[in-house]
Formats: C-alpha cells, sequence, structure tokens
C-alpha cells in the first residue's frame, strides 16, 4: 500500500489548488454550490494526475534509474509489477474522467486536453528544451479554466498571464537541480538536458521572477481590479508575494533545493508562513 500511494502520488495534488483560484480571487468562495463543483473537479484532476504519473514513471523507468532521488520510485526499484500499475492508472483515469463529466462538459473537455496533452509530453514533447517546461506551465493554466468552467465563473486575463509565468519559474528552478546534477556526476536524468545549462536556466529564472512581481504589482493596481473588490489596499498582499519569490531564488540559488517545487511547498516552514499570511490577507481583504 505504502508504495501504491507513492506511485500515484498524492503530495503532488496541492498542485490542483489553483482549481480553486478563479472562485477564490471572484471573491464567491463561501458559495457552496460553486465549491462543491470546484472541490469535484479537483478530486477528478487529482485522480487523472495520478493517472498520468504512473504513465510518466512507465516511461522514464530506464532514466529513473539513474537520478539519484527517482530512482526509489516504486516502477524504478521494481516494488511494484508494471501490470498492476497500468490496472491501476486505467482505474484512475476513467474515474477522474467520469466525475469530471459529472460537473459539466466544458470541464471535461479541459481535463480530456490536459490529459492528452501530457501523454504526448511522456512519449516526445519532454525531450524538447524549453518546449517541456511550456507544456507543464500550460498544465497549470488549464487547471484555472477547468476551474472556471465547473462552477461557472469568469477567469480574469491576469490570471492566467501570472499562473503561466508562475510555473515556468517553478519548472525552470527544477530544471536547473537536473542540471547540478548532470555537471556533478555526468548523469543525464531527462532527455532535454542538452539544451540546457546554468547560464540559461539562471537567466531565464531572473527574468520569470521580475514580470511575475511586476504583472502582480499591476493586478493589484488595476483600477478594474480595485472597484471589483472596492478595495484599495489590494497592493500590500504584493508583499507576501515579492517576500515569497525571493524565498524562492534563496533556496534555489543557496541552498540548491528546487528539485521539487511541491517539496518545497510541503517542508519549507518559511514559504508556508509566507503563503498563508498571503492568503488571509487577500481573505481579509476581499472578504470583509
Amino acid at each position: 500500500m505504502k508504495n501504491l500511494i507513492y506511485l500515484i502520488r498524492p503530495h503532488h495534488y496541492i498542485k490542483n489548488i489553483f482549481i480553486l483560484l478563479p472562485l477564490f480571487f471572484s471573491g464567491q468562495f463561501t458559495n457552496t454550490d460553486q465549491l462543491l463543483n470546484g472541490l469535484i473537479a479537483f478530486a477528478a484532476f487529482s485522480l487523472s494526475a495520478s493517472a498520468i504519473y504512473i504513465f510518466n514513471d512507465y516511461k522514464d523507468i530506464n532514466y529513473d534509474r539513474k537520478h539519484p532521488k527517482k530512482r526509489n520510485r516504486p516502477l524504478a526499484s521494481d516494488l511494484i509489477k508494471k501490470n498492476t500499475a497500468i490496472f491501476l492508472m486505467i482505474t484512475l483515469l476513467i474515474i477522474g474522467f467520469l466525475l469530471m463529466g459529472s460537473v459539466n462538459k466544458d470541464s471535461l473537455i479541459v481535463l480530456t486536453i490536459y490529459v492528452l496533452l501530457n501523454i504526448l509530453y511522456s512519449l516526445k514533447l519532454k525531450r524538447i528544451a524549453l518546449l517541456d517546461i511550456t507544456i507543464i506551465a500550460i498544465g497549470f493554466v488549464l487547471r484555472l479554466f477547468a476551474g472556471s468552467f465547473s462552477y461557472n465563473v469568469t477567469l480574469e486575463i491576469s490570471i492566467v498571464i501570472m499562473t503561466f509565468l508562475l510555473a515556468l519559474f517553478l519548472a525552470l528552478a527544477k530544471r536547473r537541480d537536473d542540471v547540478l546534477i548532470f555537471n556533478q556526476s555526468g548523469t543525464k536524468t531527462r532527455k532535454s538536458m542538452d539544451g540546457y545549462n546554468l547560464q540559461l536556466i539562471d537567466g531565464n529564472i531572473l527574468v520569470m521572477s521580475a514580470i511575475i512581481i511586476v504583472a502582480y504589482l499591476q493586478y493589484t493596481t488595476t483600477f478594474e481590479i480595485i472597484e471589483k473588490f472596492d478595495n484599495e489596499n489590494l497592493y500590500l498582499t504584493s508583499l507576501f508575494v515579492i517576500f515569497g519569490i525571493m524565498r524562492y531564488l534563496q533556496i534555489t540559488f543557496v541552498e540548491k533545493k528546487s528539485g521539487s517545487p511541491t517539496e518545497v511547498i510541503l517542508k519549507d516552514k518559511i514559504m508556508q508562513i509566507n503563503l498563508i499570511l498571503w492568503i488571509l490577507s487577500f481573505v481579509w481583504i476581499i472578504y470583509y
């Protein structure tokens, strides 16, 4: 059971919180009917994502066995049989599609696009440098659209842009960890490694971090957003965004522990406190 849980990677479900962001930013998070649809979409996306993780692990067994951490994954270490993994993958995918279909057709279409895109990613596209991280970022944007369709809330362009940029930022930091492993051991943990080096990644990380901060400041100071929430104090929440970016840069460049953004969020106390304060500040401004 422990290996099966490790295989489906439930700790990565935190990424699917993005499904609920459009509802949160719309100021309608207390609407129980809409929230229920969002939670169903969250569950559907999570189960489907687990199926994709299994498929990706199945395709990457040989590469994972060369990775200092990924070689301990259930399939790479032969702790789970391939047939068992395939059966579980199909089961999770079916349940995920059934759940999303119970919400509405548009959300189901988004989930279908997400699954097909990730299958193509696992089969071929992840071998192409820069395109691989772009597809990862698109996946987060698709989560936003799945959420907005599930509870019929208009998705603001600013939220889409900031999500895409943030996902690129995190994916670049993750690739940096792979480059460091390659430089130290000479082992290629990804097929796209030939298209990356530290200069390229570091430059792009700094550019993305700057654009994210500017985009967020622009969002919080836009007249339409101020008028929408009837509050001029939204810009104050940018303090937590700026600090969060700086902390992640510290984790990436100083501590060199950016290999898994999910683990950073789940284990780094500073990031957790900062994220909670950001959420609370937004709750206070939007809902009170």
